[in-house]
């Protein structure tokens, strides 16, 4: 696998289409992170820790959804392994006016937009949640 996130990214998305309450994903430090931000944020409800039939870690991930429509209308990848994007503090994406959160990998660790404007530290955007 090429892009771990962008995959967790897909499965949140499509299971999100199918209306699913979790989903499965193979559990990595990384992913951990950018999962800690959206519990954070309220996007989605929680993850624990749980193994495949062969025994490797997932996280089990708590789909969120309000009134029968999921919380997260849309789920970009912005830094991909092909194309990096790297912002500066005063460059970090706004979503929506500020409505929706980029997610950015920082020397202080993965945090939201505005928590990376208020560190003042800028780092790669991974993704956008809206």
């Amino acid at each position: 696998m090429n892009d771990p996130i962008g995959d967790m990214l897909t499965r949140i998305r499509n299971a999100q289409m199918r209306g699913k309450t979790t989903v499965s994903t193979p559990a990595s430090k990384m992913r951990a992170r950018v999962l800690d931000v959206m519990v954070a944020e309220g996007y989605v409800r929680g993850y624990e820790n749980g193994t495949d039939a062969k025994g490797h870690p997932t996280f089990e991930i708590g789909l969120k959804y309000f009134d029968g429509a999921p919380v997260i209308r849309e789920l970009k990848r912005v830094s991909k392994p092909g194309r990096r994007v790297y912002s500066s503090v005063k460059d970090i994406p706004s979503v929506r006016q500020g409505l929706g959160v980029s997610i950015v990998s920082t020397p202080k660790g993965v945090m939201s937009d505005a928590n990376a404007r208020a560190q003042n530290v800028g780092g790669e955007v991974i993704c956008t949640v809206f």
